[in-house]
């Protein structure tokens, strides 16, 4: 099972995620906990549709993710994704 790197900001009415490694696949939820469940279920589904998974990148994910959300309040998790091929 892969671990991919997701970035949750918070936002003016929950929370919203994404993934550095994943372009494209984004969740929102009220909750923390509900945005992180709804991002695993995004990425799921976002697998589904292509054939070649992209690869977690690790640290450099991390760096660009704080970067990129400079001044925002955000939070990094993982998330375990286990696609059956």
């Amino acid at each position: 099972m892969d671990k991919y790197l997701i970035v949750v900001e918070k936002s003016d009415t929950g929370f919203s995620a994404y993934s550095p490694d994943v372009w494209g696949c984004i969740a929102t939820g009220e909750t923390l906990e509900e945005t992180v469940e709804n991002m695993r279920s995004a990425l799921i589904f976002h697998f589904q549709d292509i054939t070649s998974l992209p690869q977690p990148r690790g640290i450099d994910s991390y760096l660009d993710a704080l970067r990129e959300s400079e001044g925002e309040e955000f939070y990094l998790t993982h998330i375990g994704v286990g696609i059956l091929t």
